[in-house]
């Protein structure tokens, strides 16, 4: 490089990469400046469009999954077990499910603890005497891999890195789902989370951003005291804490109802610039406003405890079993999301989808739900009638290319199917009050588009 290239690629005049010259910070500020308001196809999606039932509802139809924790021994590294881990969540968060549940099927294997990729010897060595040093440079890697395993035995416990695969998925759900600016507290730093620069931001409504003026944000409280008026919550907002209405304990996490107003000045009615707001439940944004608030997630031991275990009262009511088996195709024109019908209710006559509050979709692993259910000692059913577990044994993809269909690709392509059929439905005490047999009406709210701000969850730092 001759003296005018390098005095050019000095003063910031030359390509510094692939953003240009200059630091992350000041490639950022470039691309803010250049918005003139839109781009050339149409403006970028500041918020996912809310969704209302009409008339509204106080009960929110919740939808479920249930997913194999051994999915991720089929990855080969932890690299692509924590990208696989991320496909489930963003599939979760584009098709607003309710709650993750990752079950033990019996059929994984334990993980391994270190990557099985090895880089290979560098490009500027020297060729000669390539064997000697082939030979000194193995005896190096052996020492550093016995260092290595030294170094994991003397870790503790907690900071052991996970070879149950439920336990890994599961973890990385819960990480993926919890807003950026509460991941420091709710999760050190462990094994697991070695490529969590790997994952895929979800970008969900709860994910807020810096400078976003939210009725609803997730925080955690603090360890400040404030007396009988309320606890303090950290809910992102720079500078600024959070007076809830009640007091809990450190530590907790927790939804809060702010009023716009409270972001206008740094001195509200509360003392020195902290805000006022109050605790709701983690399911008011998506019943009051038709926001979609992120999924819960937890283990099933087996196959059987993920309907023995529901967290919600009467269990799931509308039960989807997956399977290329499946004794009904979704290409099918008459093909519904309705309940069995039993021997003790009358048969239904209409000729609309069954109104569900509870849905439940169960994917198989490698092998399918029906080893599953074999591999379940717990139970009396054969792995060749599984369909009885469920209201619905649908195949999703009947004329697939491939001789197998990857569980993450199940899942995504299961949801997409699914999604017209679970977004026409409202809940079944909603439409027998109102004693309507048609369609319940969705509603969706204006999509409001902004060019003005960068995700901070984006893992690429344009």
């Amino acid at each position: 490089m001759d003296a005018s290239k390098r005095k050019r690629s000095r003063d910031g005049g030359g390509h510094g990469g692939r953003g240009g010259g200059g630091n992350p910070a000041s490639r950022r500020r470039r691309r803010a400046n250049s918005h003139d308001g839109s781009h050339r196809f149409g403006r970028v999606m500041s918020q996912p469009p809310k969704l209302k039932l009409l008339p509204r509802s106080s009960c929110h139809p919740t939808v479920s999954i249930a997913v194999p924790g051994s999915v991720v021994s089929n990855a080969q590294t932890r690299e692509l077990q924590t990208q696989l881990a991320g496909q489930i969540a963003r599939a979760a968060a584009v098709f607003r499910v309710d709650e993750v549940v990752v079950f033990d099927d019996g059929l994984g294997t334990k993980l391994k603890t270190v990557s099985n990729y090895r880089r290979g010897p560098s490009h500027h060595h020297k060729r000669d005497g390539a064997a000697d040093g082939n030979e000194q440079k193995s005896t190096q890697d052996e020492s550093k891999e016995d260092g290595k395993s030294k170094e994991r035995e003397e870790k503790p416990p907690h900071m052991q890195p996970s070879t149950d695969p439920h336990a890994f998925l599961a973890r990385i759900l819960q990480y993926c789902e919890c807003p950026q600016y509460l991941r420091r507290k709710f999760f050190p730093m462990h094994p697991d989370l070695q490529f969590s620069g790997l994952l895929p931001p979800l970008d969900a409504p709860h994910h807020l951003r810096k400078g976003d003026v939210a009725c609803f944000r997730e925080g955690v409280v603090v360890d400040k005291d404030g007396g009988e008026e309320g606890s303090f919550v950290n809910c992102g907002v720079p500078n600024r804490l959070v007076q809830i209405d009640r007091v809990l304990t450190p530590g907790i996490r927790c939804t809060v109802q702010l009023d716009p107003k409270e972001y206008e000045s740094k001195q509200p009615s509360s003392k020195k610039g902290t805000m006022k707001g109050k605790v709701v439940s983690p399911t008011t944004p998506r019943d009051q406003d038709g926001i979609y608030w992120g999924y819960t997630t937890r283990l099933a031991s087996s196959i059987t405890a993920i309907f023995e275990e529901c967290p919600y009262d009467g269990g799931y009511d509308l039960k989807v079993g997956t399977s290329e088996r499946g004794d009904v195709s979704i290409d099918n024109p008459k093909f519904q999301l309705k309940k069995k019908q039993t021997k003790d209710k009358p048969k239904r006559v209409v000729d609309d989808d069954e109104p569900f509050n509870h849905l439940l979709i169960v994917f198989g692993g490698v092998a399918g739900i029906e080893e599953s259910v074999d591999a379940d000692e717990s139970m009396t059913l054969s792995g060749e009638d599984s369909k009885k577990m469920f209201d619905v044994w649908v195949n999703i993809c009947p004329y697939q290319g491939s001789r197998t269909i990857r569980s993450e690709e199940a899942v995504f392509i299961t949801l997409a199917r699914l999604s017209p059929f679970i977004t026409k439905n409202g809940t079944a005490s909603q439409s027998q009050s109102n004693g309507k047999s048609k369609n319940r009406v969705v509603k969706t709210e204006d999509v409001e588009f902004s060019d003005e701000a960068i995700s901070e969850e984006s893992s690429d730092e344009e």
